[in-house]
C-alpha cells in the first residue's frame, strides 16, 4: 500500500470510528459496553476523528510529511496501548483487543512506510 493510500484508509477509519459514539450513542454502546462518562467518549471521539481528517486529507493531497507520519503513529499506538492494558484489566469490553490489533496493524504499516522512505 503507497503512503497516500494508507492516509487515506487511516483517517477515513477514524473519521467513522471517532464520529460513531457522537452520531449513535445506542449502537456503539451496544458493540463496546456502557460507559459512565459519556462526554469524555465524545471527547475522545471527535480528536480521532480529527486526526482522521488530517490524515485523509494528507493522504488525498500526497502530503505526508513526517509530522502527518508521526500523528498517524502516535494516534494508533496510543489507542493500541489503552485497549490492550485496559481490556485485559476488564475495565473495558475484550471487543477492544480487535481495535488494539487493528491499530497495531497501523502502527506496523506506518513505521514501514516510514523507514523505506528513509532509504530512498
Amino acid at each position: 500500500m503507497r503512503a497516500g493510500q494508507l492516509g487515506i484508509a487511516h483517517g477515513v477509519f477514524n473519521l467513522t470510528t471517532g464520529l460513531w459514539p457522537v452520531l449513535h450513542r445506542r449502537s456503539f454502546e451496544a458493540v463496546t459496553g456502557p460507559k459512565a462518562d459519556f462526554w469524555l467518549v465524545r471527547t475522545v471521539g471527535l480528536l480521532v476523528a480529527t486526526s482522521g481528517v488530517v490524515m485523509a486529507s494528507a493522504g488525498y493531497r500526497h502530503r505526508l510529511t513526517p509530522e502527518v507520519r508521526t500523528l498517524a503513529i502516535g494516534v494508533a499506538g496510543s489507542l493500541a496501548c489503552i485497549d490492550l492494558v485496559y481490556a485485559v484489566r476488564r475495565r473495558i469490553s475484550p471487543i477492544y483487543l480487535l481495535d488494539a490489533v487493528l491499530e497495531a496493524a497501523l502502527v506496523t504499516a506506518w513505521t514501514g512506510l516510514t523507514l523505506q522512505s528513509n532509504d530512498s
